[in-house]
């Protein structure tokens, strides 16, 4: 069974900089997708990024050139680096990690953008 486990989430002033980690138990080799998204009270989830076991990444538009996915897999860690926040950047973040045909999801961390 693997299991995810989030931080890095917090309050921060439009303009700054917040650093995600996404732990995942378990073995998951290579062959896995991970990624970050985001969910507003009301809204759908949205994808934020993705990568690969091999490095391969994919953002959407609104944090492409902002935000920076990045993976470890000696400790089986993906982080998501936020730059140039801002306050439609408002939302948890969740963390999902797809393997063997599996999907699992991390518990979410608030991250809010604020003056």
């Amino acid at each position: 069974q693997v299991q995810l486990v989030e931080s890095g989430g917090g309050l921060v002033q439009p303009g700054g900089s917040l650093r995600l980690s996404c732990a995942a138990s378990g073995s998951i080799f290579r062959i896995y997708v991970m990624g970050w998204y985001r969910q507003v009270l009301g809204k759908q989830r949205e994808l934020v990024a993705t990568i690969t076991g091999t490095g391969i990444t994919n953002y959407a538009d609104s944090v492409k050139g902002r935000f920076t996915i990045s993976g470890d897999n000696a400790k089986n860690m993906v982080y998501l680096q936020m730059n140039g926040l801002k306050p439609e950047d408002t939302a948890v973040y969740y963390c999902k990690l797809s393997f063997l045909g599996k999907d699992y999801w991390g518990q979410g961390t608030q991250v809010t953008v604020s003056s």
